[in-house]
């Protein structure tokens, strides 16, 4: 992706989130500048990820398959196996109308899936074959809003404003807006986006970037380039 092109998602997405009442943190409006100037005070961001997150997965059509995503929060996942502390974390997304994010499960991540507006959220849904590829015979049973679903393997379900489905890890699952862009919310088991994400096809969790303009603010993948 061009930097010029992750500028203006930027700032559409920005527009998008806050047409629905959601206002972000103060950092997700600093300057790569600022965040420089900062370095030292904000390891809390660095470390844990935390921020903007543009991807078309390597495949160079964002309108596609693609996603706008910005982590609000999120803990350490050092500190799961103790079973204390920051265990959780909070994602704002957007998923354009027809745009597809691929197939994929999780190894530990848990997570709510919340249609926050906008169209509607559709999620093809898989279960997980012992071995943890996608399973095409097994029936899919997922919670939403604390009624347990049914799908055929490869169902489609859909989620209007204000629904929301909860994924356990293994379940395979791809999304995308289906008449309209949608808010999507995401809280979650603790976020590892660099190991935690297994895609049914040979793509890339994150975009590379083409720098052919200044950056308006740093991505998450931005920050061991830009902040060290």
């Amino acid at each position: 992706m061009k930097r010029s092109e992750v500028n203006d998602i930027l700032a559409w997405a920005e527009a998008f989130i806050r047409s629905y009442g959601y206002v972000l943190p103060p950092f997700a409006y600093w300057s790569p500048a600022q965040m420089k100037a900062r370095r030292a005070d904000i390891a809390g961001i660095v470390d844990a990820r935390l921020g903007w997150d543009i991807t078309d997965y390597g495949k160079g059509d964002f309108p596609g398959m693609g996603l706008f995503l910005f982590t609000v929060r999120n803990g350490n996942a050092a500190d799961l196996p103790r079973g204390r502390g920051m265990l959780y974390a909070e994602k704002i997304m957007i998923s354009r109308r027809d745009q597809i994010a691929p197939m994929h499960r999780h190894d530990v991540k848990a997570e709510d899936i919340i249609n926050r507006g906008g169209g509607t959220l559709a999620l093809k849904l898989y279960m997980s074959a012992p071995d943890g590829s996608i399973d095409k015979s097994a029936r899919v049973h997922v919670p939403t809003d604390g009624v347990w679903r049914e799908l055929e393997p490869g169902g489609i379900l859909r989620l209007a404003p204000g629904e929301s489905v909860t994924l356990l890890p293994g379940v395979w699952h791809a999304f995308w807006g289906e008449d309209k862009d949608v808010l999507i919310g995401e809280v979650s088991t603790v976020n590892d986006d660099e190991t935690d994400n297994v895609f049914a096809e040979p793509i890339a969790r994150f975009s590379q970037i083409e720098e052919d303009v200044e950056p308006t603010h740093l991505l998450v993948s931005d920050y061991r380039k830009w902040l060290g």
